[in-house]
């Protein structure tokens, strides 16, 4: 019975540690202007052109 309880305390553990990874990754990119996003991914675009 106790195996039981300390997989669930795990587990229970291990969602709220990848709902904060979550979170933070999102602040950071909501925390991008639109023009910020535009400037990036034409940035991709050319690298890829370059690449191919």
């Amino acid at each position: 019975m106790k195996l039981w309880k300390l997989l669930g305390i795990a587990g229970l553990a291990g969602v709220a540690a990848s709902g904060v990874v979550v979170a933070r990754n999102q602040r950071r990119r909501a925390a991008y202007t639109p023009d910020q996003i535009r400037e990036r991914l034409h940035e991709r675009l050319a690298e890829a052109s370059r690449s191919e």
